[in-house]
């Protein structure tokens, strides 16, 4: 691709994030984080698009120009669709967007196949709700559903706790490095049903809100961490190259930077820590701990680099959503 076709994708990309008009200024600031730091390395004035975005002075239809190439414009959409799927399920907003999306680039209707697909991982990533007579904790704690009435906290086996908690970062690593845009959505699912896992693990049933709102506090965006993920794919050179892309980057941890195995290895043990102390710590608190873990998931993450690596061998695009189903 063009400089100005990745340009192009980056800038519809930011336009997805921003369509519904109900971002959070929390999410809206680490899509800023994020469009500064990626600028950084990179080179493209990206700080400069999403100020172009919010102020409105870029249109789809100056973005689809720019887009030459097929499979750019089928990079583009791919890429709008999972922005809008990745905190759920498309709003009205989001499918007329993509729908112009679709039209402006002049792709067939076999384009709505892959959105299908997005859609069905982000349902699948929907966990069981709560009892209809869960209790909510006080602000500022996040709320999540308490334990049924008269029940006391589970204490599982912390160990087998652990080696889910890293067993879940090794494969959402993996997936990091893979080319395909639907392995990149699929890791925030997974997220999900780790943090509910912990949570049951524990005696609470929680529903996706609440689990949408402990990863929330902890300070991970669901758009904009699919964002920073895909965009260092995207920059990187590795996004949308199936085939003899396949791990390309793997040796070059400025493509893939093994974020999202330091944040699932992160959000697994801050809810570990959280629930097994029943839902006490406050919201400092629990960024406080999640950033400190994130650090040390970080300086894991090149011990377990080999197993990451061997795990992204065994998959592909086809095991993507059993994966999501099957966690």
């Amino acid at each position: 691709m063009t400089p100005s076709e990745t340009q192009a994708i980056v800038t519809l990309s930011l336009l997805a994030a921003f369509v519904d008009g109900e971002k959070h200024e929390r999410e809206r600031a680490e899509i800023k984080r994020i469009a500064e730091g990626l600028s950084q390395t990179d080179g493209l004035n990206l700080p400069t698009l999403y100020q172009d975005v919010l102020m409105k002075r870029v249109s789809l239809p100056s973005v689809a120009a720019q887009l030459q190439s097929t499979e750019a414009k089928q990079l583009a959409y791919e890429m709008a669709v999972c922005v809008c799927d990745a905190d759920g399920a498309q709003s009205q907003a989001e499918r007329m967007f993509l729908t112009d999306v679709r039209t402006s680039l002049g792709l067939d209707a076999s384009a709505t196949q892959f959105s299908n697909q997005a859609e069905e991982i982000a349902a699948a990533g929907a966990v069981a709700g709560a009892s209809a007579g869960a209790v909510v904790a006080a602000a500022p704690v996040p709320a999540v559903a308490a334990v049924a009435a008269g029940a006391s906290p589970l204490t599982p086996d912390s160990a087998e706790l652990d080696k889910s908690i890293l067993n879940a970062a090794i494969l959402n690593g993996a997936l990091e490095l893979l080319p395909e845009t639907l392995s990149t959505m699929a890791i925030i699912p997974l997220q999900m049903k780790l943090v509910y896992r912990i949570g049951k693990a524990h005696g609470y049933e929680l529903d996706s809100g609440h689990v949408k709102d402990f990863i929330a506090t902890v300070g991970v965006g669901l758009t904009s961490q699919y964002l920073e993920q895909a965009g260092r794919k995207l920059l990187g050179g590795l996004l949308g190259k199936v085939g003899g892309g396949l791990l390309r980057g793997v040796g070059k941890q400025a493509v893939s930077s093994g974020m999202s195995f330091a944040t699932t290895y992160a959000l697994g043990h801050v809810a570990k820590r959280y629930y097994a102390g029943g839902r006490t710590l406050s919201t400092q608190m629990l960024k406080d701990a999640f950033s400190g873990v994130v650090q040390e998931g970080q300086g894991l993450q090149s011990r377990y680099l080999p197993a990451i690596q061997e795990k992204a061998r065994t998959l592909d695009a086809g095991k993507v959503l059993s994966l999501v189903r099957g966690a």
